[in-house]
C-alpha cells in the first residue's frame, strides 16, 4: 500500500467541494474559502483528518446541481490554513489520492458528502514506463528551458527524471496549460502508460515552436532589444 492510500485508510466518506479544475496527486493547490458551507466544511475536517474531496464541476456546462454519480475526484490535504480576520481563511491543500464517487450521503450538512473508493493506476511494465517517462521529461524540460530564456528566468529546473512515472505524469499535466475537462481526462485514466502516451504527444506538438520563440528572443536581445515576459501556453 502505498503512503497516500494509508493516509485515506478506512476513509469511506469524504466532504465534496466542487470547483472548475482538476487536481492531481502530489500538485499542491492554493484555495480562498468565503462560503459559508465551505467554512463549515473547513471547521469540520480541521477537526477530522484535514481530508476533503475535490471534484471537476463546472456548473456552467452542467446539466445537474452537483457532480454526477461515478464521477473522479482527488482528496485533497490540507497543509496550512490562513484564518482571515472577516471568517474567510486562505488554505494550502495537496492533493493525495484519486477516488471515484459511489453515491452521495446524507450527512446533514450544508455540504456535499460522498460515499468513495480510492484507487491508484494500475500496475505496469516498469521498463517500459520508465522509458517512457524519460522522453515525457526530456520534452517537458525542453519547453521549461525555452520558456525560461524567453522570460530572462535563470533559476535552475529540477531534473524530472528522479521522479517516479506516474507522479511524474500528474506533474506533467497539472503544470500544462489545457483545458480543465482534458486535465479531468488525463486524471481519470488508470494507465500510467496512457497517460504519459498522451502528454508525450502534446507536448512533441510545441517543443520546436517554442525553442524557436526562445532562439529569436535571444538573438534580439543580443541585437539590444527586450523581449516581452510570457507565459507557455502548450496549446498552441
Amino acid at each position: 500500500m502505498s503512503d497516500a492510500l494509508d493516509k485515506v485508510r478506512g476513509v469511506r466518506e469524504l466532504p465534496l467541494f466542487p470547483l472548475p479544475l482538476a487536481l492531481f496527486p502530489g500538485v499542491p493547490l492554493p484555495l480562498h474559502i468565503f462560503e459559508e458551507r465551505y467554512r463549515r466544511m473547513l471547521a469540520d475536517v480541521r477537526v477530522t483528518n484535514n481530508l476533503f474531496g475535490l471534484s471537476y464541476f463546472d456548473a456552467s456546462l452542467a446539466i445537474d446541481d452537483r457532480p454526477p454519480v461515478g464521477h473522479v475526484g482527488c482528496a485533497a490535504e490540507i497543509v496550512e490554513v490562513q484564518p482571515l480576520e472577516d471568517g474567510r481563511s486562505n488554505v494550502l491543500t495537496v492533493g493525495l489520492v484519486r477516488y471515484r464517487l459511489v453515491e452521495y450521503a446524507d450527512a446533514g450538512e450544508p455540504y456535499l458528502v460522498g460515499r468513495v473508493e480510492f484507487f491508484e493506476d494500475d500496475a505496469e511494465n516498469e521498463i517500459s514506463l520508465s522509458a517512457s517517462a524519460r522522453e515525457v521529461a526530456e520534452l517537458f524540460t525542453r519547453i521549461a528551458r525555452s520558456v525560461r530564456a524567453i522570460n530572462n528566468d535563470r533559476m535552475s529546473l529540477p531534473d524530472l527524471n528522479e521522479i517516479e512515472p506516474e507522479r511524474l505524469s500528474f506533474f506533467v499535466a497539472a503544470a500544462m496549460e489545457m483545458e480543465a475537462e482534458d486535465k479531468q481526462q488525463l486524471l481519470e485514466l488508470r494507465s500510467t502508460s496512457e497517460r504519459l502516451r498522451r502528454l508525450r504527444e502534446l507536448l512533441a506538438q510545441v517543443v520546436d515552436n517554442y525553442e524557436e520563440r526562445a532562439r529569436v528572443h535571444q538573438v534580439a536581445k543580443h541585437n539590444g532589444h527586450s523581449g516581452k515576459h510570457l507565459t507557455p501556453d502548450l496549446d498552441e
